[in-house]
């Protein structure tokens, strides 16, 4: 199970996302309390000490504002609503277009979305019936309104290729809590591990 930590902004942050064995790790570049700077998440990258994927996370860039996050941050992954690739045409790295609940037709997918609630960063659960129809079609990162609490049942529910989350392990709007970062993880993992148990 994929899984990815967003809106990080602290080293502690950071450490706690890549200690707990998150996949990826997301910089909000768009207008948040979790919003950072290129130069910011550069930084806080600087000393991973294992392979992470590195994501930016955007919403309705201008060419301007993405080519200055792709040259200072040098993301590994571009995430953002799904029209918005074309309107930037190539974009030099992998992408991770977003679907909201109402976006998605029968028409064909990407290989790898990201599915979420209709607003990003608001705890907005996303519509687990139309994520488990899209599942099954091509490869899913559930986001919007996961925390440990219900991320074991998402799963059961959706059986997504990954995981993500944001407010769910947050303190306080846009201040992350490791301790909570860390049990997401550990709750994600120990699902896969039942799931592979149980087939």
């Amino acid at each position: 199970m994929f899984i990815k930590v967003c809106g990080l902004s602290t080293p502690d942050d950071v450490a706690a996302a890549v200690a707990g064995g998150a996949d990826a790790l997301g910089f909000v570049f768009a207008d948040s309390p979790r919003q950072v700077t290129p130069e910011r998440a550069r930084a806080l990258c600087g000393s991973l000490g294992r392979p992470v994927i590195r994501v930016a996370v955007m919403l309705h860039p201008s060419a301007v504002e993405w080519a200055r996050v792709r040259d200072v941050f040098e993301p590994d992954w571009l995430q953002t609503d799904a029209e918005d690739f074309a309107t930037l045409g190539r974009v030099d790295c992998e992408t991770l277009p977003v679907y909201r609940n109402a976006g998605l037709s029968a028409g064909r997918l990407p290989g790898r979305i990201l599915f979420e609630g209709a607003q990003s960063g608001h705890g907005e659960r996303a519509d687990w019936q139309g994520a488990a129809r899209v599942a099954a079609r091509t490869r899913v990162i559930l986001a919007g309104g996961l925390d440990c609490d219900n991320v074991v049942e998402a799963i059961e529910a959706v059986r997504p290729w990954g995981v993500d989350v944001s407010s769910g392990v947050e303190r306080t709007r846009g201040v992350k809590d490791p301790r909570k970062i860390r049990e997401f993880i550990a709750r994600v993992r120990a699902a896969e591990r039942e799931q592979a148990h149980v087939h």
